[in-house]
């Protein structure tokens, strides 16, 4: 009578040991990429760069790290000792726009233009004070893979009193 046991094709304990193993990898590597997203690791994180000169003073509040489909924090101060007599430029590099979509800024500028490296809002100075401030309204693009680094400008009369550089990256 032939042998019809169904254990005759079961491997050893032994020449198992590189699946077992491979499992509890795999496995560890899943429970490491879920706690880090329980514990908001992989979420939006805000850094903020500064810049002086000129008397003036610039902080930028920006994500520097960012999800697609999330809203970001994006925030510019900029603070001069006199206040403002004339109207403020601020420029962002054009590249560094196309990861975001926009539901506005606020206050929104007077004017819009843009020379492909650039993106220039013109705001009028503030009523009082010795602050301006904006504010985006926008979230990454569902599409953005990947982050960008930019370069934020403030101008004055058409001079530059104070820049930042910073990049943010996009996580999957």
């Amino acid at each position: 009578m032939p042998d019809l046991s169904t254990t005759q094709d079961v491997t050893g304990v032994k020449r198992n040991r590189r699946g077992h193993i491979g499992r509890r990898v795999a496995l560890s590597v899943v429970a490491l990429i879920v706690a880090a997203g329980a514990t908001g690791w992989l979420g939006v994180h805000a850094n903020t760069t500064t810049a002086s000169s000129h008397g003036y003073h610039l902080s930028l509040t920006y994500p520097r790290v960012a999800r697609a489909g999330l809203d970001i924090p994006w925030e510019l101060r900029l603070t001069s000792p006199d206040g403002f007599d004339s109207d403020i430029t601020i420029a962002i590099s054009a590249d560094y726009y196309d990861i975001f979509e926009f539901q506005g800024m606020h206050p929104e500028p007077s004017d819009e233009t843009s020379d492909g490296k650039f993106v220039y809002l013109t705001f009028s100075p503030p009523k009082t004070g010795n602050v301006f401030t904006t504010a985006l309204d926008t979230y990454v693009q569902p599409a953005a893979q990947i982050g960008r680094h930019a370069t934020t400008t403030a101008e004055i009369d058409g001079h530059v009193v104070a820049s930042v550089s910073y990049t943010t990256t996009v996580m999957p």
